[in-house]
């Protein structure tokens, strides 16, 4: 069958569900004609059946491969100083370097965080669920603390929750919360609705302050725990699963992996900017208005 017949699946999505990459990933390999289909460049918009041979790299995949489902998913706490990226010509530490082996596919970073950002990051084998939750349409929270340097004003927090201009187009801060601290050195839990690079330190410079130390806590439902120390990863729970897939309208299809006892750790003391629960007493959330 022709794979720019109508039936059969799209070419990017089967390739997604098969752990191969993120649906982005893979029109971009597309586009670099990485993909053959048959006897012939795979095109944007291709469809592929059981009966077609697709190869990446001038390497064929397998019909079974290519009809598993892989949905492995688990956080790892990044610390300062890692890539997102499997390699780095400047020799770098990569997060994949500590993940472990997924069943099937490779792991997906769904979003990312600069070198100088600490923090949680969500890893899945299922490039469908890495496109959903990472694309612009489905505004999903992402929550940081931030520690900013600089005398922080009320004018200037209702300024970054009402909007700023940025070199890349508006932004602002959907929730401000005070978070501690004093004088020049505050703490505050911020919340965006997208993940442009650098978007929480641009923000702040914009007006007038600077971001000394910034940690992702929490990405839609998914909340960075005390446990997960920096540099550990762990599975979801079954519960924090649930409410990830149900926020992208996805259903459970595979079960989580499962986390040697080994690699369970111990709950360790929150230190500053760790994930608070609830604002302090007192503290005023700037927030702006519906």
């Amino acid at each position: 069958m022709s794979p720019t017949e109508v039936e059969g699946e799209r070419l990017q999505k089967v390739l997604a569900n098969a752990g191969l990459g993120s649906r982005r990933q893979i029109e971009q390999w597309i586009r670099e004609g990485r993909i053959r289909i048959n006897d012939r460049l795979a095109q944007l918009g291709d469809r592929v059946s059981p009966d077609d041979l697709v190869r990446l790299d001038g390497k064929p995949l397998s019909a079974r491969r290519l009809a598993e489902k892989s949905r492995e998913i688990i956080i790892y706490n990044k610390p300062e100083g890692e890539i997102v990226s499997r390699s780095d010509p400047e020799g770098r530490a990569t997060v994949f370097a500590r993940l472990p082996r997924p069943k099937h596919g490779r792991w997906i970073s769904l979003g990312r965080l600069d070198v100088n950002t600490s923090g949680l990051l969500i890893f899945s084998t299922d490039g469908e669920l890495a496109n959903r939750l990472t694309h612009p349409s489905r505004q999903v929270e992402r929550e940081y603390a931030v520690r900013v340097f600089g005398e922080v004003t009320d004018a200037q927090l209702e300024q970054l929750v009402q909007g700023v201009e940025l070199e890349d187009g508006p932004a602002r801060f959907e929730e401000i919360t005070p978070a501690g601290g004093d004088g020049i050195n505050r703490w505050f839990h911020v919340v965006l609705m997208e993940g442009r690079k650098r978007e929480v330190r641009r923000l702040w410079e914009s007006v007038g302050l600077t971001v000394s130390r910034l940690k992702r806590v929490r990405f839609g439902p998914v909340i960075l725990d005390s446990a997960t120390r920096a540099g550990r990863w762990r599975e979801l729970t079954p519960e924090e699963r649930g409410a990830l897939l149900a926020l992208v309208d996805m259903e459970d299809e595979a079960p989580a992996i499962q986390v040697p006892p080994s690699k369970r750790k111990p709950s360790v003391r929150k230190k500053a900017g760790s994930r608070k629960t609830a604002a302090r007493p007192g503290a005023r959330r700037q927030r702006r208005g519906r």
